[in-house]
């Protein structure tokens, strides 16, 4: 019966020994798939900093090109918010396109058939 108790011990260390050595190697796989997502986070972060240089370095362009022909760049700025917001309000339809105001009377339409 004492053989039995260090057997049963044994099948008890061979199963904590394989479910450690599960472990370990799932962390890692986890270890190398964190530094794969910081390496993708920091390429990620150099191309939106390239991205934001540039598009200063375009709107300073658009300025300076729209004020040598006279064009207030931020009334323009202004109405294309308001634009936006207006846009907003517009109802569309199930497929998100703009529903226009005459549709809902024009012949053949489902809003103007009786």
């Amino acid at each position: 019966m004492l053989v039995m108790g260090f057997g049963d011990t044994a099948k008890k260390l061979q199963k904590v020994t394989s479910a450690a050595e599960d472990l370990y190697e799932k962390m890692n796989q986890l270890r190398g798939q964190v530094q794969s997502l910081r390496e993708e986070v920091a390429t990620t972060s150099e191309q939106v900093d390239e991205i934001e240089t540039d598009l200063a370095e375009q709107r300073a362009l658009l300025e300076a090109l729209a004020e040598n022909e006279g064009i207030d760049v931020e009334t323009v700025i202004a109405d294309a918010h308001i634009e936006a917001v207006e846009s907003d309000d517009v109802p569309t339809d199930g497929a998100g396109q703009r529903q226009s105001e005459d549709a809902e009377t024009e012949p053949g339409s489902a809003a103007g058939e009786s």
